[in-house]
Parts: C-alpha cells; structure tokens; sequence
C-alpha cells in the first residue's frame, strides 16, 4: 500500500536530520537575537524608526514608500506560480520592486528565484514561514496564482492545525526540514509551536475548485474558500467568466473563519487567467504607476483612457495589500524593540 501522508512526514523527518548541537546553536542565536528582531533581519536607520511610527498603513503614498519604507525591514514576500511550468509570478515580482519593494526580499534565498514552484508540498511550505519567522522577526507574505493559490489556502490551514498535529520547521538554504517542531517566537522569546503562526498578508489570484477537482485535491474543495485565523489580511480575486478556474457557472466567495480580514474582489470578463501575471509593464508607465500608487480599495479613481490599463486593478489591489503588510510589520518591529 502507499505510504500514508504521516508516514511520508515521518520519514521526512527521519532522513533530514540535523545534529542536536546544531540546533541547540541554533536556538540560542535565535534567543540572543530577541527584543530587537533576529540576527538575519534587516535593520531599519534610526532616522526611519521614528518615521515609521508616523505612517499612516491605510494611506500610504509613493514617498512614504521611497522615503520611510525603503529603509526599513520588509518580509519575505513568496511568490506561487500556477500549473503551467512557463507562466510565473516573476512579473509581478518585478513590478513589486518597481514600485519600490525591496529586491532581495523577494528572491528566494537558495538559489535567487523571484517566484516557487505550485507543486511542492504545503508542509513545507508551512515551515518555511515558520523558519522566516524565527530567523527574520516576522512571517513572510504569501501570494499564489491559480494552482498557487490554492497552495496559499492550504499553507495558512497547514499552520492551523487542519492537517496534521504538528509541522516541523523547514530550513530553506539546505532544503531540509528540521528535527523540530518549535521556534522560539522572536515576539516572547519563548519557545512555541509553529501551528499558529499567523502571517500578515495573502493573495490568491484566479484559483477555482474545477482545478481542484481534476487534480484530485479533493481535501481542498471544502476548504478553498475558508480563511483561518493564521493570516491577518487575505484577498482572494477571480476573473468574470474565468473558464480555467471553473467560474462559468457561479463562484462562492472567500470567508473568514474566525477574525482574518477577507477580501474580494471581481476582476472584469476581459481579463485572462493566463496573462493576469503580467503586471511589469504597469509600474514603468508613469500614468498606471500614478493610478497605482493612490490607489485605495474604498476609493478607487476612475481608470485613466489614454494607456492600456488591463491587469491594472489587481494589480494595484496587491501593491496596496503588500505596502499596507510591509508598514504594519515594520512598525510591529519597530514597537518591538522600543519595549523594555
């Protein structure tokens, strides 16, 4: 018979141990590294700092994000590509630093890849969040198209506890999960499980349940829409009409479980599934990058007609999302190390 999913973790485990001396170095630089934010996180100029408490996260503008921002620390942001090995999220990644977000947190720390694979195990993926978590002060975000979307949904339940006990913590320079399933939280400096870690913002873009079904992800079909607690801020798009994500036929919104934050949103029938990663362009026309940047959910302008604006909406929605995520956290941290 296959092996069942525990039994794949525990062997997992098994194989990819790391010596117990090297983790109990490992806690304690975690340790040391409490009350400000880890040994591996940025750190923002005093100068910022006290700017940073100033910001406004509902409001912020272009020079807010080139002037207090930029110098301050910002989350990994993963990035999730779909079913189709070709279409990836590196165009949005590239118009993320565009806009002004810092290059370096995008790209994967192994090997500099500006967006992940959809097919990789949602386990791992829980642990890696945690090991950004313990090693960098704060969670990363995760944003996922189609396929990757759905791995989203799945990470934020994996981390609430809907598929297993316990996820161990996965190191992503070695690719290798941990002979753990704690980290010492960089908020209390005490150790804690990695089930509950929340993470600050989430997107899932054009991600139907027809897909699921073909793909047989049958545990994901009750859960797709379900938003746990273990993300703050989540916003979930579709495409009117969108035949590849089985929407044709109507389409059931995300919802809160508990006390996450949800969004949706409804992107126009002349978009496409294939091309809504196609963003780059919009944040090197000065006339969409300005629309972008006053962008507000609660009051969009009308769009501008002398460019071409398709993908512009989700486009700025998620700059919003990240921008509002990165201010949030920054002034978590900055908080953080004022506390006595």
């Amino acid at each position: 018979m296959p092996a069942t999913r525990h039994e794949r973790d525990a062997s997992c485990l098994a194989s990819r141990r790391v010596s117990r001396d090297a983790l109990a170095l490992t806690l304690l630089a975690t340790a040391l590294a409490v009350g400000g934010v880890a040994s591996t996180a940025q750190s923002a100029t005093p100068a910022a700092s006290a700017h940073v408490r100033q910001l406004d996260c509902d409001n912020l503008d272009a020079s807010a994000v080139r002037e207090v921002l930029a110098h301050a620390p910002a989350p990994r942001v993963i990035l999730i590509n779909g079913s189709l090995p070709l279409l990836t999220l590196d165009p949005l990644a590239r118009f993320l630093i565009a806009m002004g977000y810092p290059a370096e947190r995008l790209k994967d720390p192994r090997d500099g890849a500006l967006s992940v694979s959809g097919y990789q195990d949602s386990l791992r993926l829980a642990g890696i969040v945690a090991w950004h978590y313990e090693h960098d002060g704060v969670a990363p975000m995760l944003i996922g198209h189609s396929r990757g979307g759905m791995l989203v949904v799945r990470t934020l339940h994996e981390l609430a506890g809907a598929f297993s006990d316990e996820v161990p913590v996965w190191d992503p320079l070695h690719d290798e999960a941990l002979d753990r399933t704690t980290l010492v939280d960089p908020l209390t400096g005490r150790t804690r499980p990695v089930i509950g870690v929340q993470i600050g913002y989430a997107v899932a873009l054009a991600t139907g349940k027809l897909p699921r079904v073909w793909q047989g992800q049958w545990t994901m079909l009750r859960r797709l829409r379900q938003i746990p607690d273990t993300v703050r801020h989540f916003t979930g798009f579709r495409i009117e009409g969108d035949l590849i994500a089985g929407d044709l036929f109507g389409h059931d919104p995300y919802v809160a479980m508990h006390t996450a934050q949800v969004r949706n949103v409804t992107l126009p029938s002349t978009y496409s599934h294939l091309d809504a990663p196609n963003v780059e362009r919009l944040a090197n026309d000065p006339v969409t990058r300005a629309w972008i940047d006053a962008f507000r959910p609660d009051r969009a302008a009308r769009l501008p007609e002398t460019v071409d604006t398709t993908n512009i909406l989700h486009a700025a929605e998620i700059w919003y999302g990240v921008k509002r995520a990165w201010c949030r956290e920054a002034q978590m941290l900055e908080a953080r190390g004022r506390a006595p």
